[in-house]
């Protein structure tokens, strides 16, 4: 782990792309757009979800196994002497091949010393139209957890674990300081406005809830622009601990965002909405279940 500082506060960058069919190419953008946050004073720096390629999951093709990769691996490599060079840290999300016929959605955190300062798996795989993740991804197995670096604590979820709040809390139980999101999100083909406005808000409101219910920054990093059937929406946005969108880019440009994150404010929020401590661990043993039903339903 690269040195830990004594900060007041952390610089978030928010890298939100456009991305084209093979791999080489946006892993060259990402470089000059991970380099363009560092000049303007990014000090982490997160890519949307699986940033090496187009959102293949929208057919079921065995053929797209062969974009997965090991990790460590030659993103890593690379990421991590880009990381060392700049002095930050960086949020990878990749596709991952543990081993023949089991992969992983994995978000990879590189300290500014180029180091793996650990990693996530997605833990929750949607099975919907046109986000056939299931026939791709292994549930993760690593757990909730975060992870020092040297510009704070940070966790890592991805994209659908982002509307449950059990990830949000216990990554924060953690000691996160802030919750990263990387996202591939849009609009699915025929659906009317009105539908389209409540989906978006829905996905900010539960965001914005996970930074209120746990007095952490919430930064979610998604990718725009039109692939195959779906137009994802862009709209990258960090929420800070009272809940407050500080940022957010447009829903139709590729956008490099840097955003002041005073650390301090997660202590005052948490001292004036003491959530945590009011928690009654005791009696949530009813989370374990899949449905509490009772003794007329069973």
């Amino acid at each position: 782990m690269a040195n830990k500082l004594e900060l007041e506060s952390v610089r978030v960058g928010l890298v939100q792309m456009t991305c084209e069919p093979e791999p080489e190419p946006n892993m060259q953008k990402a470089v000059a757009r991970i380099r363009e946050a560092a000049e303007r004073g990014a000090q982490v720096v997160c890519l949307q979800e699986l940033f090496r390629s187009q959102y293949f999951c929208q057919t079921e093709d065995v053929e797209l196994f062969k974009l997965a990769e090991p990790i460590p691996g030659e993103s890593t490599e690379r990421l991590g002497a880009l990381a060392k060079e700049l002095n930050v840290v960086i949020v990878a999300s990749l596709f991952e091949k543990r081993a023949a016929g089991l992969y992983h959605n994995t978000a990879v955190l590189l300290d500014a010393d180029g180091e793996i300062a650990g990693k996530y798996r997605k833990m929750h795989i949607p099975d919907d139209p046109l986000y056939y993740e299931k026939f791709y991804f292994t549930p993760g197995d690593l757990g909730f957890a975060s992870h020092d670096t040297a510009y704070g604590r940070v966790g890592t979820l991805v994209c659908w674990d982002q509307w449950f709040p059990e990830a949000a809390r216990l990554t924060a139980l953690s000691g996160a300081q802030f919750l990263f999101y990387p996202t591939a999100i849009g609009w699915l083909p025929g659906e009317d406005e009105e539908m389209n406005r409540a989906q978006h808000e829905a996905w900010q409101t539960i965001q914005r809830a996970h930074a209120i219910a746990n007095g952490v920054y919430v930064v979610v990093v998604n990718r725009v622009g039109k692939e195959g059937s779906l137009q994802f929406w862009g709209q990258s946005f960090v929420v800070d601990p009272f809940g407050r969108i500080i940022a957010e880019a447009t829903a139709d440009k590729e956008e490099v965002l840097v955003v002041e994150c005073p650390l301090d404010a997660i202590e005052r929020t948490r001292q004036n909405w003491p959530f945590l401590r009011d928690r009654r661990i005791e009696s949530y043993q009813g989370l374990c279940y899949r449905f509490l039903e009772s003794p007329a339903t069973k």
